[in-house]
């Protein structure tokens, strides 16, 4: 369990904050220098070096956002082009991809931060650059919105890459490309020329998340902990009645997969800023899933990759004591906690609740340090002691990173480092 702190705040984090993107810029140059875009995208480091694992490219935008996010933290041009050069040349496919539910994290990542440094005055606004980020990210978000399936109370979710059938806890954080599209005045087109509102169908989606993939100690199941999480949700897609949880990169759908956890703990927070009403739904959800990962983390703030994982029972004190990425039991997930750290951050700031802003404090300095951050100059990745799909064997493990890791360590980053300077808020629909 993450104990209640008082003593932190994002100052004293400045030191471990510069440092990181210190190490960062080196690592975004050797991945550009050494990377074939032939091969994929980049997903996992094995001994050190990025290699790929095809599947569905969804990491593509955090290997070009990165470089983004480094020089809206530094102001160093050499990265601002790279983020820029490379999302012209490779990622219009994401744009218009129907296969897939990551438009958020390919497409926000890159167009998104792109338009934001724009809004905000930190590159200049020419108009057809401006224009063409712009049309990328609406037509990103309605192609994200066309993957509907209707469930059985009148609403409905965007379906996995799975199919019509399935509903992704992830989504809840990709769920921005949808919003994005709205926000810069967007629509979905359908039949007949009927207009469909993006904003409907990203609160609907939110719904069947908080709903479905949440647990909120009900008496829903036998397995209903509050807070805890299904990576997914399955329905009948003849009437849309729900039918069961499930999971595919947890250890299973009774058990709740922590970056699944952290997806919804930040995607929610984030919804509870953009919308200026929210259903107290969502912050139901935010509140749970946050309390749930502060209370089934260990005390340093980085979880094990799923809190059922049946080697934990060799480590019968693991929410006690710091956890440790070398033990040879179950691997710890430190891009699950990089992404969880922005949600309790978010959610404590909304609140005003110094409890979650602690806790996303502490999970920053534990991350912000040795053993996860990677000090190595000759390993490509910058947070160490990932997971990507265990039961696959897909397992970058200790020593490794990953793409959504190193990115969203930067995001977390990013975002207190605002904070210390007095920028404006970090936000994805600036």
């Amino acid at each position: 369990m993450i104990p209640l702190r008082t003593d932190l705040t994002p100052a004293k984090l400045e030191p471990q904050i510069r440092r990181l993107f210190d190490l960062s810029g080196a690592k975004i140059r050797s991945l550009e220098q050494s990377w074939e875009p032939s091969q994929g995208a980049p997903v996992f480091t094995d001994k050190g070096r990025y290699t790929s694992r095809g599947w569905t490219e969804w990491t593509q935008g955090f290997q070009f956002g990165a470089a983004v996010l480094q020089f809206d933290a530094t102001g160093e041009q050499e990265f601002l082009e790279i983020g820029r050069r490379r999302t012209v040349e490779l990622m219009a496919p994401h744009i218009t991809h129907t296969g897939v539910h990551d438009h958020g994290f390919n497409n926000v990542s890159t167009y998104g931060n792109l338009l934001r440094l724009m809004a905000e005055g930190r590159i200049p606004a020419n108009a057809w650059e401006h224009n063409f980020y712009e049309l990328a990210l609406k037509c990103s978000g309605a192609v994200q919105a066309t993957r509907w399936s209707r469930t059985a109370d009148g609403g409905g979710y965007i379906y996995s890459f799975n199919g019509p059938h399935s509903l992704f806890v992830d989504t809840i954080r990709t769920l921005r490309a949808v919003l994005v599209s709205h926000h810069l005045g967007h629509v979905l087109m359908g039949e007949n020329d009927k207009k469909i509102s993006l904003l409907d169908r990203a609160i609907d989606h939110a719904h069947a998340t908080a709903r479905y993939a949440v647990y909120y100690g009900e008496g829903r199941d036998t397995y209903d902990v509050r807070g805890r999480t299904a990576h997914e949700s399955i329905f009948n897609t003849n009437d849309g009645n729900f039918r069961c949880p499930n999971s595919q990169q947890g250890y299973s759908p009774f058990s709740t997969w922590t970056r699944g956890l952290a997806w919804a703990m930040c995607g929610f927070a984030e919804l509870l800023e953009f919308l200026p009403a929210p259903p107290p739904e969502f912050e139901k959800a935010a509140r749970a899933t946050c309390d749930f990962y502060i209370e089934n983390t260990p005390p340093d703030g980085v979880p094990y990759w799923d809190t059922g994982a049946p080697g934990l029972a060799a480590i019968p004190d693991w929410r006690d004591r710091p956890a440790d990425p070398f033990n040879p039991h179950e691997p710890v997930d430190s891009s699950a906690a990089a992404i969880g750290a922005q949600g309790l951050l978010r959610l404590g700031r909304y609140l005003k609740d110094e409890r979650y802003t602690q806790a996303g404090l502490a999970v920053s300095e534990t991350l912000f340090a040795e053993p996860y951050l990677s000090t190595d100059a000759a390993h490509q990745g910058l947070l160490l002691h990932s997971v990507y799909h265990k039961p696959n064997g897909w397992c970058a493990g200790a020593g490794e990173s990953c793409m959504w890791g190193d990115y969203h360590v930067r995001e977390l980053a990013l975002y207190l480092l605002r904070v210390i300077e007095g920028k404006p808020y970090l936000k994805f629909w600036a």
